[in-house]
């Protein structure tokens, strides 16, 4: 029980969070998902990062399952492409797919090295 209320509190913080990142980046453009971009890099980041550098379970749950699990968006990143693409804004489809798939998998890839640089 005690791991659910972890997994609960860093959910809702998550998505709390998420939900500031996205009002905030919406005063970039209305012309482009970048909210969703934006907190689908820092919690690939960050869970890159976490996955590698906390090893108490109670903190990995509260963090990387709840936290960055309800402040990332990949499904959001599927509707919102899925409505560029049915718009007829194919460039923006691409763009939007290319950035979050490279961006994150960079991020995340970063966040382990970072962590492991730190561990070692």
């Amino acid at each position: 029980m005690r791991d659910l209320f972890y997994v609960g509190i860093g959910g809702f913080l998550g998505a709390a969070c998420r939900y500031l990142v996205s009002v905030w980046a919406r005063g970039w453009t209305a012309q482009f998902p970048f909210g969703t971009l934006t907190v689908n890099v820092l919690g690939s980041l960050a869970l890159g990062f976490c996955a590698a550098f906390l090893t108490k379970e109670s903190l990995r749950l509260g963090v990387a399952v709840g936290f960055l699990g309800s402040f990332t968006t990949f499904s959001a990143f599927s509707y919102e492409s899925m409505l560029l693409w049915e718009s007829g804004r194919w460039a923006a489809f691409l763009l939007n797919a290319a950035l979050n798939v490279g961006a994150c998998l960079g991020a995340a890839a970063l966040g382990i090295y970072a962590s492991r640089a730190l561990t070692s």
